[in-house]
């Protein structure tokens, strides 16, 4: 009798950082080529008509379409294609080093944060307009008065353990998606922690940031998860 093999199960990723991607062609490479060996890039395709999806793909990154446009809607459909314990996620645009998440990862992993952020810290003129920063102070301050917790910044670059996340229930699926994610972990009771990394002038023209209405939209997304969210997450 022919003995029959069986291949062993793929190996998990130890970590999933989740890229949510619109038009990002000429940042993909310098992005994917930092991402930590034996991490899994999950690139979250989000009606881009540059090639994008293509060469993620090619680079060795899982691509997922999320038809539905809006940065909350790419950064959930990532989280719900991850299988990892800890997930990250990072802007796609070459702003930020995905690398750059090691430290957080291993504090999560260490039980000495729930949820751990990256505060920018703008490296060059143009990388952080004023406006924008502007938008992120006030709105910094706000979560203050909402939750308590004393955050400089809501940047897009942080990790958290898988499984508590998408228990949160984030339902945002536009520019509120970060800070639903905070002011729930702080409902929770989770040990939310921030640490300064360098913001890098992006790659291409920013869809969010890099306009005044791009700002607007933002912080009234974001000022809509502060007022539709009362304390203890329900709604």
């Amino acid at each position: 009798m022919k003995a029959v093999t069986t291949s062993p199960p793929p190996t998990p990723p130890a970590v999933d950082v989740v890229l949510p991607c619109l038009d990002e062609a000429a940042a993909l490479p310098w992005v994917l080529a930092r991402i930590p060996a034996g991490w899994r890039a999950i690139v979250v395709d989000n009606g881009s008509t540059d090639g994008s999806a293509e060469i993620a793909r090619a680079l060795g990154a899982t691509v997922v379409r999320e038809e539905r446009r809006g940065f909350g809607a790419a950064c959930h459909a990532g989280l719900l294609a991850a299988t990892a314990d800890v997930v990250c996620f990072c802007d796609c645009d070459a702003s930020l080093d995905p690398g750059l998440l090691a430290p957080f990862v291993e504090e999560v992993r260490a039980c000495e944060a729930d949820l751990v952020l990256g505060r920018r810290r703008p490296q060059g003129r143009g990388s952080w307009p004023a406006h924008a920063r502007a938008g992120n102070l006030a709105l910094s301050l706000l979560l203050r008065r909402r939750t308590g917790l004393t955050l400089r910044d809501l940047g897009p670059l942080r990790a958290a353990r898988r499984a508590p996340l998408v228990a949160l229930g984030l339902t945002d699926r536009r520019s509120g998606y970060p800070l639903e994610m905070v002011v729930r972990a702080a409902d929770a009771g989770w040990r939310v922690t921030e640490h300064d990394v360098p913001y890098l002038p992006r790659s291409g023209a920013s869809k969010v940031t890099g306009t005044w209405r791009g700002t607007w939209q933002a912080v009234r997304d974001m000022s809509r998860v502060l007022r539709d969210t009362p304390p203890g997450g329900t709604r």
